[in-house]
């Protein structure tokens, strides 16, 4: 009954205003025909039907007038104006008395302008009723008039709650204080805007006052009593992003990101949440997917071979909201793809058909009775091993896993009619200097071969470094952070490419629903990061001091830049402008069988260094990383030139190699 306690006290003050104008107007009024009392009380029961109607078709009700706005109160007039409408047109039909039109409109008239007069002086006492003074006693006063007793204001009732300046006075910072402002169990209450257009500063929106940067200093931000600082302009670059983050990190105000998802997902909803390193340091997250993408993938049965790793997880999210007909989870490690299985069930309630299989590529046997049972239309391969410097030290097991089981999948693709094979690559298999590569490329191999021979439509998809997944360098250098250092970064000229997950997994689906047969798909990554700068920016955001940087030299297989292409200049764009097709000519299955013989042969002798020289004679752009970084340390244009390109575009870090290393959040910036 509480919940409902101010709307039945609001439409008893209409009523009690309903009546009095009605009095005034039949007895007071000298223009209105006397009414009898059973056509007054006809008239009124009417009047007050109308005006309850169009008010609730308005849904008036659920509005809290104490933050009520221009647009509240707009709506209400026109509600009213509907009603009384309504109530000329029935009040000439009815078998009850008539008055005249100018008494009808000046009692339906008065009645509006009154109670919108006494919703607008409530909001204003709420707001205002904190003063120290006669007025704000006055106000006061009001409060517990309108209320019949102790009505809290604005100030007295916000006190538990955090305030909170939003940047953006747009659509989505305007969408948030809606939000919190409609619902009053909200944990936090906005107390002013910080925008940079000139046509919204010095206005008010909803009695919330919007400030230039320049007015938005520190003190007064505390007049405001703000307590934390929420970005919600999710198009604004992360240069900016950067700055003002660093600004108001200052401040000692707590900073949160307003997380609004452009493709929903079922079960998450906007929230406000602390700023990630991804937030601050890298481009905002590309939407790759398509409009039409979604439809391919609808109504069919898909297989996820590593669906628990980090890629496989979330292209596991990305089909359920393409609502398959069914999703199964292989993967060898149970613990991540149960992980996977409950999220995607607790978010879907039962909408969504999951299976997990556990079972390794490698074991064709085990492989073969999932593909017996399911029959999948499209196999997305995801399983590898792909720990650079692991996979130097277990190259029979690297090869036996990535090798022979991306070829145990499609070879099962062919016998159990899949028609579509997708398999996931890495920048690594470009010129590679290290194993895990080399295998990769092995995989790329086999997937354009088996594209010219059979009837499953194949194809590869590339792309870089992922952030955020296990084993990336971004969780390593957080938890070192939180150690108090040192960080550690291999070595100070290291270049990489960066992608989020999301990105890499919509790519490969968005590659696979565009694929033909046979393609080699690549993402368009722009440029590439300096790891040295990445470590300097993560420990100036941190605001942690005296962290150390340490380079401790290149890993066995490491080089110290990444490619994304073999040849840049024979490479096709696709009708998404993001993702390009490398042209290059398939291996015939004669000498894909020479190649995978080699392998095999190696692979018997059970020794690591004969497989590595069989990848050596199967992989020809394989060289060893020595020879690589020789010739890119020797190229010291190639360096600068990266490095340059990396400042310029304001990528993570402004800080130069040339500058010690130890560094402190006070001496950058």
């Amino acid at each position: 009954m509480r919940k409902y306690y101010s709307r039945i006290l609001l439409i008893l003050y209409d009523i009690l205003i309903f009546a009095f104008i009605q009095w005034f107007m039949n007895i007071v009024y000298t223009g209105t025909v006397r009414l009898s009392f059973a056509g007054l009380m006809h008239q009124s029961a009417l009047m007050l039907a109308c005006i309850a109607y169009s008010r609730w078709a308005g849904q008036l009700h659920r509005q809290v007038w104490r933050y009520g706005g221009i647009q509240c109160y707009t709506r209400l007039i026109l509600m009213d104006a509907l009603g009384f409408g309504i109530y000329c047109s029935l009040e000439k039909i009815l078998p009850i008395e008539h008055v005249r039109f100018d008494s009808m409109l000046a009692t339906y008239g008065l009645f509006s302008l009154a109670t919108l007069s006494m919703r607008m002086v409530y909001r204003y006492a709420y707001k205002c009723g904190n003063q120290n003074n006669l007025l704000g006693k006055l106000l006061r006063a009001l409060l517990r008039i309108f209320a019949f007793g102790r009505v809290l204001t604005e100030a007295e009732a916000d006190s538990g709650r955090i305030k909170i300046a939003i940047i953006g006075a747009g659509r989505v910072g305007l969408s948030l204080a809606e939000d919190l402002l409609n619902n009053s169990k909200a944990q936090y209450i906005p107390r002013c805007f910080i925008d940079i257009d000139k046509d919204k500063i010095g206005r008010d929106v909803r009695g919330i006052p919007i400030l230039s940067e320049s007015e938005a200093t520190f003190e007064k931000l505390r007049e405001h009593r703000i307590q934390e600082i929420v970005f919600a302009v999710p198009k604004m670059s992360r240069t900016r992003k950067l700055e003002l983050y660093e600004y108001y990190q200052k401040s000692g105000f707590g900073i949160k990101n307003y997380d609004f998802p452009s493709m929903e997902i079922p079960g998450r909803k906007r929230q406000m949440r602390e700023f990630s390193v991804e937030d601050l340091l890298f481009r905002k997250e590309l939407q790759v997917i398509a409009p039409g993408t979604c439809s391919y993938y609808r109504n069919k049965v898909i297989l996820i071979t590593g669906g628990g790793g980090s890629i496989g997880s979330e292209l596991c999210r990305q089909l359920a909201k393409m609502r398959p007909k069914k999703l199964i989870i292989a993967d060898i490690y149970e613990n991540c793809a149960y992980d996977v299985q409950q999220g995607l069930a607790f978010a879907y309630k039962g909408d969504l058909d999951i299976c997990v299989e556990i079972v390794s590529v490698t074991n064709r046997e085990g492989l073969a009775r999932v593909y017996e049972e399911y029959h999948p239309d499209i196999t997305i391969h995801a399983a590898a091993h792909k720990h650079v410097p692991l996979m130097e030290k277990n190259v029979l097991e690297a090869v036996n896993n990535n090798v022979f089981g991306t070829l145990n999948v499609l070879e099962l693709c062919e016998e159990y009619g899949c028609g579509r094979f997708m398999l996931v690559s890495t920048d690594k298999a470009v010129n590679p200097t290290n194993v895990m590569g080399a295998t990769k490329r092995v995989c790329e191999m086999i997937t354009q071969a088996y594209s010219t021979r059979g009837r499953v439509r194949c194809s590869a998809t590339r792309f870089g470094n992922v952030l955020g997944s296990a084993g990336s360098v971004i969780p390593l250098f957080k938890r070192q952070i939180a150690a108090g250092g040192p960080i550690t970064v291999t070595d100070r000229r290291i270049i990489r490419y960066f992608m989020t997950i999301p990105e890499a997994s919509q790519l490969v689906l968005e590659s696979g629903a565009m694929a033909k047969n046979g393609e080699l798909f690549v993402l368009d990554m722009g440029k590439p990061v300096r790891i040295w700068n990445l470590a300097e920016s993560m420990i100036r955001i941190s605001g942690v001091s005296g962290i150390e940087i340490v380079e401790t030299g290149l890993r066995p297989g490491e080089k110290l830049y990444e490619e994304l292409l073999c040849r840049k200049e024979e490479l096709d764009r696709t009708e998404n402008s993001m993702i390009f097709v490398e042209r290059e000519e398939p291996l015939s299955m004669e000498e894909l069988e020479k190649k995978l013989t080699i392998l095999t042969e190696a692979c018997a002798t059970g020794r690591d260094e004969e497989v590595k020289m069989a990848l050596h004679r199967v992989v020809p752009a394989y060289r060893t990383p020595e020879e690589v970084n020789g010739l890119v340390a020797a190229d010291d244009t190639f360096i600068r030139s990266h490095g340059e390109e990396t400042r310029d575009e304001g990528t993570p870090g402004d800080v130069t190699g040339a500058e010690t290393s130890r560094i402190s959040a006070g001496a950058i910036g």
